[in-house]
């Protein structure tokens, strides 16, 4: 005989054997920040600082909430601004 696992994800019977009511709550979309913008400049610098963190790292596209394309366009404009010296590599906090 098999014992219920209370940590198994499929296991839906709480431990009082009723079942867990699901969530009715529509899930959670991102709004792109990059809406109506069709091209990613490096020298919007006002643009990039909304997509690196206080220690000067890029921020992932799951945070963000923009596309994987759009993430490339941002990683790129990031490292070309960091490279003309209008970003930070780093912040002078972290060093």
């Amino acid at each position: 005989m098999r014992r219920s696992n209370p940590y198994d994800r499929n296991n839906r019977n709480g431990q009082d054997g009723q079942m867990r009511q699901k969530r009715n709550d529509p899930p959670r979309r991102k709004r792109n920040p990059l809406k109506g913008i069709e091209y990613v400049d490096y020298t919007n610098t006002k643009l990039l600082q909304r997509f690196i963190n206080d220690q000067g790292k890029i921020l992932p596209k799951r945070i963000t909430g923009v596309t994987a394309k759009q993430q490339r366009a941002v990683t790129r404009a990031v490292k070309y601004a960091r490279h003309l010296a209008l970003l930070p590599f780093v912040t002078d906090d972290a060093r």
